[in-house]
């Protein structure tokens, strides 16, 4: 009984100095307690404003694609599957910014509330009451890292290829009888009629795709085909009409039977490939082939950004967690510092833009950009924890 007392009283005795000297180690029987009970609600409200705005914007972005349903009789699947495929690169944009609101009004409730004060009283150090919003920031650094290096660049591929691919074969939709349909800004293509078996009757299509050879093709009948997702339509009993530019001379062509591409297709196929659709590597050493030399500093910005914006969830989170820990306890509240942290956001937001398309321009700038995404967390954090570590790192000299 004595032995077990004794060393229940060691126990006790060795929790409250590990408790002083050592406040990451703080008893985790309570801690974890209430580390999960924080960083529940800071995930669920993160989940949560992620994903409205995320529909919001997406909503918004969707708009423009209305017309394909609306004026060309695209299915709401299409639609959908089609317009989904940008969500991912949504997520990466706003993610930051709500972990730096979720961590702000999640903690400010907890100090309404008066919880903060309670466990402020109850022995609770600045670090140990804001590693339940660090985790959160480590989760979306980690989650937006991921978003950046890998899912976007797949996802905003699959959608331009998905695009391409529907406008193609919706070019084989579109033509209406007795109407001069305009399939592309260099092509219109009239028909007289279309019959049960889906032969084109009386075709005639104006070719304005070679700009100094402008082409008038008339043909007695065809059909629609479709090759490697490409609108073809091979015509029948027909003739092509050119007029010599230089000589005024019309030169025609009669043939029997001949296959021309809808369209641009062929040539939208061979398209340059998009920043967002590139790996980070290929952005920081970008093709000379592929990119020509007046976007290579943009190319590697946008690199640079992808590699940085994980960053700036733990700085934007850091930021609204010193605007609630560092302050003493006020009976009637503030919006002093929560108002001054939004701001403070806000021109970080501003300024990281700025310094993109500045370095966009002048890749000397580029150093500034890992700068601007880190220095304000690093900041912050040494503000807020740098009393607690210095008392640490004395305790654990003079031991």
């Amino acid at each position: 009984m004595t032995n077990g007392t004794v060393a229940s009283g060691i126990s006790e005795v060795d929790k409250r100095t590990m408790s002083v000297r050592f406040p990451l180690l703080w008893p985790m029987r309570r801690l974890m307690t209430l580390d999960r009970y924080v960083l529940h609600q800071l995930v669920i409200a993160l989940l949560a404003t992620t994903g409205g705005l995320a529909a919001l914007i997406w909503l918004m972005q969707s708009l423009h694609f209305v017309s394909l349903v609306v004026d060309r009789g695209l299915s709401l699947r299409v639609f959908i599957s089609l317009t989904s495929l940008l969500v991912p690169s949504f997520v990466a944009v706003v993610m930051p910014i709500t972990t730096f609101a979720v961590c702000l009004f999640i903690y400010l409730r907890l100090a309404g509330d008066r919880e903060l004060t309670v466990m402020r009283a109850s022995g609770l150090s600045p670090l140990a009451l804001a590693r339940p919003g660090l985790i959160c920031a480590v989760l979306s650094a980690l989650i937006v890292f991921v978003l950046n290096m890998w899912i976007v660049p797949a996802s905003y591929h699959a959608f331009r290829q998905y695009e391409l691919q529907i406008r193609n074969k919706m070019a084989a939709f579109m033509l209406q009888e007795g109407v001069f349909t305009k399939v592309s800004d260099t092509m219109t293509v009239y028909i007289r009629s279309r019959d049960q078996n889906g032969i084109l009757w009386g075709i005639m299509v104006e070719d304005d795709r070679q700009p100094d050879s402008h082409a008038t093709i008339l043909a007695n009948h065809g059909n629609m085909i479709i090759v490697d997702d490409i609108p073809r339509v091979v015509l029948y009993d027909g003739s092509r009409q050119v007029i010599d530019r230089k000589t005024g001379r019309l030169n025609m062509l009669v043939f029997q039977q001949d296959t021309m591409d809808l369209a641009t297709a062929h040539q939208e196929s061979q398209r340059a490939r998009d920043s967002a659709e590139m790996s980070v590597s290929e952005l920081l050493s970008p093709d000379p082939d592929e990119v020509a030399a007046r976007d290579r500093g943009k190319f590697i910005v946008e690199g640079w950004r992808r590699l940085t914006s994980p960053l700036t969830c733990f700085s934007f989170a850091m930021v609204g967690l010193f605007a609630v820990l560092s302050g003493g306890f006020s009976r009637h509240g503030g919006i002093t510092r929560p108002l001054v942290a939004i701001l403070s956001v806000v021109g970080l937001l501003a300024l990281t833009l700025l310094v993109q398309n500045l370095a966009g321009r002048n890749v000397s700038l580029i150093p500034l950009i890992p700068l601007l995404a880190i220095l304000p967390g690093l900041v912050c954090s040494y503000l807020l924890f740098a009393p607690e570590i210095k008392i640490f790192l004395r305790l654990r000299q003079q031991a």
